[in-house]
């Protein structure tokens, strides 16, 4: 509890005594000593698996005998003049190794007078025995005009505990915080309330994340804490274990309370253990760690953290439930002066003060079939605030009716499908389903993957909320209101005759993983049984199982092959088969990567989608039997580049003389206006002697297009990609096409390292004079880079592969090399690929996380593919030695 105003400051030991200390007294000695005895003690008994309540009570104590101890080498035993209490979680008797120790020095007088100068000595002995304590120094009157002013102040004063000096200040602290003094229970409520949707907000809304917060995040510690409070304040309970007594919890509500808690105080505990200082976030590094720690050991298809961290996501769930459930309960009790009057939903259902009823409470029992048909009453009925603590309570005793008889009868599936295909709320009650434990409990599969996590950088959410995000960004497109954000794919779903297959196939596609095998057929399997179980038709059933099947196909073909090929576009086609069939894995594409990871979702992934999309479609009504040839295309596309061309005031003659150097290969890759851009840029420059950069902020494709054209420059690519590494771009494809006279034009598409487009005016001015002058530099080693790769993307070791085949068509070898991402990789692939005398035709640039999977179209200097094993293998190991030794 740091000070704030009203309060007397002492100054910190630690920033007060910076020189070298003398030993310590025999006095002081003897109390570092014993906290260090403590603390190995606790250290040895959480290592033999102590209870650790036990443990957090054990260190509290030990504190307060230390604390009490140094106060008496101060103060007498029955000084009158202040008292040193303890407060926040301290106060409650709490202590993790390295919690905040909270200490409040009480004044009966409120400048302190002579007992300034001896707290300042006291503080400065806690801090050489080790104790490095928060404090603040009040009189009683200051405290209650700070706590009055301040919910944060007065919720830790009101777990004030007496430590030792004047008893009678500590009683009248106590006296003067109760709610018939200030923060009654209904303000404080409210308070409360708010700050934990403020807190929640802060972490998103959701405890899912990379690296969770174990106090803080929803579910944390802190929710539990929260119930507490609340509790206290309006029942004047200081344990929830009164809660069971007064009627506010069910004995298995407190059991499953104290289960989590521990669990969570567990992994505190270790993690404060483990860092040797205070740190509530369970780290990536920590992770695997601790799942030794806790027990938990690989198996083929599940490693031991993904384990542990799906027992940790699985508690801090059930946690998040029981804190809706029980403040809720809460709320009613506080808030309602008068019980409100029950509006009648229907047979089975009311609204009482904003939340749905029960009307029978033995419904649930009697009817099991009502668990789902809940969740469309409140589709119905969108401004209900929620479902009822009682009626909660209901739903969470009678889950164990959902089972095998209950998901084979026609009703419970019947209301799962009206909920799908409700006009509204489908991702919000699908989401409350899944908080509830229903979702899981009527589809046994889902329920297998709540809380399975995958350890990397690149999904960002746990299975279960990643499929209800995927839900979630669908019902987006479904919906005209938010049309504008993807209006693409708002035409499509909202065209297409079926929505709620599509939901389906999001529902499913990644439900089989964790499993072993290919997740995509398994999922397939079980969706298409679930769709004919649930009344829909053979085709409808079939439809969904392609799309889980077949879910990666349109984005791994946009991002891993050349899809300006048009043999690549009818191949990818030949698959999807027809137009339906494209929509919709269309829409659920996007859907899906932008519910994997939202950083990982930029412009360029956007219009490389739909840029294959749009291919695919003119192949489909262009009929599969008649595939566009290569003249075609590029006679189609020079057309519409000299039209773009002729509206800026170029004449076609002009255009022509530009073409003149440019091959069939620029032609096929390259969008109409960037071929219109470069000829305008080149125009009069074609015979420059010094390389020429060229700048487009915002290409078609998405992202910053530089193009660089200059002569022969074996090593130009590691060079150029080196400084865009330097100055913190990220390329996200590369082109390099050589042109007559001996010339070449290279393209890079590049975002800021956020995955931002580059907008500033002064930037692009850097980036242009840093292309421009290492270009033009003769050397063929590039720049060294400085720039390190983030905390995160370091913990993880990736075992660089690489692998040939054949592109389709057979000009050329596609190069995959999977590595660590880091800064100034693709420079060290581009010095190999040029040390190997290897000619780099495109790069497609894919980041996964922690991981870079690149493809690259390379032929030998002939411009043949690499059909020779020797020549492929030299290239390997060069790359290998060369990736290997840098990472």
């Amino acid at each position: 509890m740091n000070a704030t105003s009203g309060t007397h400051s002492i100054a910190s030991p630690a920033t007060a005594h910076k020189a070298a200390r003398p030993p310590l007294p025999p006095a002081l000695a003897q109390l570092r000593t014993a906290l260090q005895a403590y603390d190995q003690d606790l250290r040895q008994q959480f290592s033999a698996a102590a209870p650790v309540e036990q443990l957090v009570r054990a260190r509290a104590q030990s504190v307060d005998e230390v604390l009490r101890r140094a106060f008496q080498l101060h103060w007498s035993a029955d000084t009158q003049a202040l008292a040193l209490v303890a407060v926040g979680g301290y106060g409650r008797g709490e202590l993790h190794p390295y919690s905040d120790i909270d200490l409040l020095i009480l004044l009966r007088q409120p400048d302190g007078g002579p007992e300034r100068r001896t707290i300042g000595t006291f503080l400065t002995t806690l801090w050489d025995i080790g104790l490095q304590a928060s404090h603040s120094v009040r009189s009683v009157a200051e405290c209650l005009a700070q706590a009055r002013a301040d919910l944060s102040i007065a919720t830790t004063l009101m777990e004030a505990r007496h430590l030792a000096g004047a008893a009678d200040l500590s009683t009248q602290l106590q006296q003067q915080m109760q709610p018939r003094q200030m923060w009654p229970a209904k303000e404080f409520f409210r308070a409360k309330q708010r700050e934990q949707q403020l807190r929640h907000a802060k972490y998103h809304d959701t405890a899912y994340r990379l690296e969770p917060n174990v106090k803080e995040s929803p579910g944390g510690l802190r929710d539990v804490q929260t119930i507490a409070w609340v509790a206290q304040r309006y029942t004047g309970a200081v344990s929830l274990q009164e809660l069971v007594t007064r009627g506010f919890l069910t004995a298995d509500e407190h059991r499953a309370l104290q289960q989590g808690q521990a669990f969570l105080w567990r992994v505190r505990f270790a993690l404060h253990l483990l860092y040797g200082r205070r740190e509530d976030r369970l780290l990536f590094d920590a992770q695997p760690r601790l799942a030794r720690q806790f027990g938990y050991h690989d198996t083929p298809s599940n490693p031991a953290v993904e384990q542990f961290m799906q027992a940790y996501y699985r508690s801090i769930k059930e946690l998040s439930l029981l804190n809706e459930m029980l403040l809720q309960s809460l709320e009613e009790a506080i808030l309602a002066d008068a019980p409100p009057a029950p509006t009648f939903l229907d047979d089975n259902f009311e609204e009482r003060g904003g939340f749905l009823r029960l009307r029978d409470p033995g419904l649930f029992k009697r009817r099991p079939a009502a668990l789902l048909e809940m969740f469309h009453v409140l589709q119905q009925h969108p401004r209900l605030k929620g479902v009822s603590a009682e009626t909660l309570r209901s739903l969470r005793a009678n889950l164990e009716h959902i089972d095998d008889d209950f998901r084979a009868a026609p009703e419970p599936r019947a209301q799962f499908m009206q909920i799908l295909r409700a006009p509204q709320g489908v991702t919000h009650e699908l989401r409350r389903m899944n908080r509830y434990g229903v979702l899981g409990r009527y589809l046994s599969a889902f329920g297998r993957i709540v809380g399975r996590m995958q350890y990397d950088l690149f999904h960002a959410y746990t299975v279960d909320e990643h499929i209800l995000f995927v839900i979630g960004n669908l019902r987006r497109f479904a919906l005209s209101r938010y049309d504008q954000e993807y209006p693409q794919c708002s035409r499509i779903l909202q065209a297409l005759p079926k929505p709620e297959l599509a939901y389906l196939a999001a529902l499913f596609h990644d439900i089989a993983k964790g499993r072993g095998g290919d997740h995509s057929q398994l999922g397939a399997q079980e969706a298409e049984a679930f769709c004919l179980d649930h009344g829909l038709s053979r085709y409808d059933a079939r439809l969904v199982g392609w799309l889980v099947e077949h879910h990666l196909l349109l984005s791994l073909t946009a991002q891993k092959r050349d899809i300006s090929d048009p043999k690549v576009v009818h191949a990818f086609a030949r698959v999807v088969g027809d137009q339906l069939h494209l929509d919709y894995l269309y829409v659920l594409t996007v859907a899906d990567v932008r519910g994997t990871n939202p950083e990982l979702w930029n412009s360029w992934k956007a219009s490389l989608f739909h840029e294959l999309y749009a291919e695919a479609s003119h192949a489909l009504r262009q009929g599969l039997e008649n595939p566009l040839d290569k003249e075609q295309l590029i006679r189609e596309t020079q057309a519409q580049a000299l039209a773009l061309l002729r509206a800026q005031g170029l004449e076609t003659e002009a255009a022509h003389e530009v073409w003149t150097l440019f091959s069939q290969e620029y032609f096929l890759g390259h969008a109409p206006d960037e071929i219109a851009w470069h000829t305008a840029g080149l125009r009069g420059r074609l015979t420059d002697s010094t390389p020429l950069v060229l700048l487009r902020q915002q290409a078609a494709r998405g992202g910053t297009a530089i193009s660089v054209y200059a002569g022969p420059d074996a090593f130009i690519f590691a060079r150029v990609a080196a400084t865009l590494a330097e100055l913190g771009l990220t390329i996200l494809d590369a082109r390099l096409v050589p042109m007559t006279q001996g010339r070449r034009l290279d393209t890079y598409v590049v975002l800021e390292d956020d995955r931002q487009p580059i907008v500033d005016s002064e930037r692009l001015a850097e980036i242009s004079r840093a292309v421009q002058r290492e270009a033009q530099r003769q050397q063929q080693m590039p720049m060294a880079i400085t720039r390190s790769a983030p905390r995160q993307v370091r913990l993880f070791t990736t075992r660089t592969e690489v692998e040939f085949a054949a592109d389709l068509s057979g000009r050329r070898t596609a190069l995959e090399i999977r590595a660590g991402d880091r800064p100034g990789l693709l420079s060290l692939i581009g010095q190999a690929l040029a040390q190997c005398e290897i000619r780099l035709w495109n790069a497609k640039i894919t980041t996964v996380g922690e991981r870079a999977e690149d493809v690259f179209f390379i032929t030998d200097s002939n411009n043949r593919p690499l059909d020779n094993p020797e020549t492929r293998e030299r290239l390997r190991t060069v790359l290998l030695t060369k990736l290997d030794e840098a990472g």
